[in-house]
């Protein structure tokens, strides 16, 4: 596995930023087991998932207190987390404009700089608590971009005082402008206090008859041994068509 901290200048955000990529890479079960003419670092264009922090975190929190390295790895799926500070993945105006760079520049940067697929049907989204609401908003505002949509005790009601749009309603305008959206998982801890929210955001999908896989697990607050529960099961869930579609390294 390859852990980069990359460090560049955003010309959306107007500052350098920083972000983690984890790419699968060769591995000790590889060099090991393998024969020499065997092992390359040539590869197929690996599927991407953009992966969200929630409030008060950044783009290492993942990595911090998740095994989202080894889950990547052995699904052979580039990860990237961006720092987003606490504005909810949305444009502030100004030199905070996140939606933006997360919805454009980012992909941008990324698809130029490491070999990953640039197709939508190998690019999901999906974050946990404040990044749950970031990556139902991106998905949401453009579902042509994304192959999957994954919420884990996500804030679906969107945040107090900022004029971000609610996923409900991006759901009703994207019905509307009869556009597809893509396969949604939503997660949360039946003891969180996002339950209830997270509960009724499910129950209007289904209204709607959208494509919702959803676990309300007993025993889970608002923690990180639920995200990383979660985080990988989403890793499966996932639809794939790209060429590692379907295996699963030994690491």
């Amino acid at each position: 596995m390859a852990k980069i901290t990359c460090n560049f200048i955003s010309y959306t955000l107007h500052r350098a930023v920083d972000i983690t990529v984890v790419i699968p890479s060769v591995t000790c079960p590889d060099f090991i087991l393998k024969k020499k003419e065997e092992l390359t670092h040539e590869h197929e264009p690996y599927p991407v998932l953009y992966l969200l922090h929630g409030y008060a975190n950044n783009h290492a929190t993942w990595n911090g207190y998740s095994m989202v390295e080894l889950f990547a790895e052995e699904r052979q799926i580039c990860v990237v987390m961006i720092s987003a500070e606490n504005k909810f993945y949305w444009d502030h105006g100004k030199e905070d404009n996140y939606f933006t760079f997360l919805s454009e520049e980012l992909p941008c940067f990324i698809e130029n700089t490491f070999h990953v697929s640039t197709r939508k049907e190998d690019c999901y989204i999906c974050g946990l608590s404040m990044g749950g609401y970031g990556s139902l908003l991106h998905g949401l505002s453009n579902p042509d971009m994304y192959a999957a949509i994954g919420s884990l005790s996500g804030a679906v009601e969107g945040a107090a005082g900022n004029n971000s749009p609610i996923p409900s309603e991006l759901i009703e305008k994207d019905i509307k402008e009869r556009k597809k959206i893509p396969p949604l998982y939503i997660a949360c801890g039946n003891d969180d206090f996002l339950i209830e929210p997270n509960k009724k955001f499910v129950e209007f999908i289904k209204e709607n008859k959208l494509d919702c896989t959803y676990e309300f697990v007993d025993g889970y607050q608002h923690e990180w041994r639920f995200w990383n529960l979660e985080v990988e099961r989403f890793m499966d869930w996932i639809p794939r068509t790209d060429a590692y579609a379907g295996t699963k390294r030994s690491v």
